[in-house]
């Protein structure tokens, strides 16, 4: 859940879906709509596809997690860092972790000039997080690195006067700390405009489903105008803003009548949207229509 995504965001989802999926036989046992469900708001959802197949895959296998870093990272979802977290931290394996605080922290302790998003820095990088790393603690180790470079060595304002390993730091010593890391600048956001119809019959949702090995397999979603070419357009019902990555939509909401339902569209009642997963945009238009929707 952390991957790419804030622990305070992340906080609640992981409570809620552990207390829904306490341990890896009831993860494998349920199916993918209800992982993508209590999974809805976090993003990434190949993410969970990733943890639902990782654990069914155990459960198929006996139902003990791995304990040797080529089967963990095996395992659907898992790589390189994943992987050697959970080796080093749970297991005591010898495996450097890297992740965005320890490519700072070594990056300034190296003075790294290169772009850290290259091979050649990352492979510099990594191997000298494995020629530091402590055999003996390699779960303590690394946590202490990634810590460091979250509460100390930090982005924009690194606290070099409280850093415990100040005098080993090359960047600091030349007075380049805050130059470093150099990163790529990052691409151009865009910014569009997109509709989402509400349709509404008898106290039903008109939604389409995603499409298999698509983008957002299987979630539901709020139709947009190309998706229903015979529509008569009302209203505007609201409006908001939504994010994907390097994307920047204002979404406005149109009530909308047809004649005709496209196969592939179903009508849900306020019941069934609570169980199904949908995309986010679709959520947040829910929300902004409580007010307003005939349920």
């Amino acid at each position: 859940m952390l991957q790419q995504t804030r622990v305070a965001a992340v906080l609640p989802y992981y409570r809620r879906f552990l207390r829904r999926f306490p341990n890896l036989k009831r993860l494998a046992a349920a199916s993918e709509d209800e992982v993508l469900q209590a999974w809805s708001g976090l993003g990434y959802y190949q993410r969970a596809r990733n943890m639902h197949r990782a654990a069914r895959r155990i459960v198929e296998s006996g139902g003990r997690f791995p304990n040797e870093y080529s089967a963990i990272r095996a395992l659907p979802g898992i790589g390189d860092y994943t992987a050697a977290a959970i080796a080093s931290i749970a297991f005591g394996q010898p495996y450097a972790v890297v992740d965005g605080n320890v490519i700072r922290v070594l990056s300034r302790i190296l003075a790294e000039r290169g772009n850290v998003r290259s091979a050649p820095a990352r492979t510099r990088l990594r191997k000298a997080a494995e020629h530091l790393l402590d055999r003996d603690r390699p779960g303590d180790f690394n946590q202490a690195l990634m810590e460091l470079g979250a509460t100390v060595c930090l982005p924009r304002t690194p606290q070099c006067a409280g850093c415990p390993v100040a005098k080993w730091c090359r960047a600091r010593r030349l007075g380049i700390e805050r130059q470093l890391p150099v990163r790529r600048r990052p691409p151009r956001i865009e910014k569009a405009t997109r509709t989402l119809l509400v349709v509404q019959r008898n106290g039903a949702l008109l939604l389409k489903r995603r499409p298999v090995g698509g983008q957002l397999e299987g979630f539901f979603e709020l139709p947009e105008p190309a998706d229903l070419p015979g529509a008569r357009l009302g209203p505007k019902l609201g409006e908001f803003r939504h994010a994907i990555t390097r994307r920047r939509y204002r979404i406005r909401l149109r009530a909308a009548e047809l004649d005709l339902l496209p196969s592939e569209f179903l009508w849900l009642s306020p019941d069934q949207l609570n169980a199904v997963p949908m995309t986010t945009a679709t959520r947040k238009a829910l929300n902004q229509l409580a007010g307003t929707w005939k349920r």
